[in-house]
């Protein structure tokens, strides 16, 4: 976590997922973006996360557990988020997000 001012460094306990899993997964999430139900969600046009209505081609796939982190591509992980909340979310368990969206409201 870029964040200096998080009370937790997540990092310390960050151990990424190994290439397989990855790789597995990246598989998943290219073949799940095809599917009518990815279609539907994103079709909705919000983002998960900041709530702002975004043209469905520009919401992306975020898994809430990261795949680096060793979540899965399943209907349960993946949510449509905007661009600018994925690139800051990065490989952000919930509970980091939750503070870094905290820290940033405290300033």
């Amino acid at each position: 976590m870029d964040n200096d001012n998080s009370s937790t460094n997540w990092d310390n306990f960050f151990t990424p997922a190994d290439e397989k899993h990855i790789k597995k997964e990246k598989a998943k999430a290219y073949d799940m973006r095809k599917s009518q139900w990815w279609k539907n969600q994103r079709g909705k046009g919000v983002c998960h996360y900041c709530k702002v209505r975004v043209p469905a081609k520009e919401l992306t796939m975020d898994h809430i557990v990261p795949i680096v982190r060793g979540g899965k591509t399943t209907k349960g992980n993946v949510v449509p988020c905007c661009k600018e909340c994925n690139n800051k979310k990065k490989y952000m368990l919930p509970i980091e997000w939750e503070e870094y969206l905290q820290s940033i409201s405290d300033e």
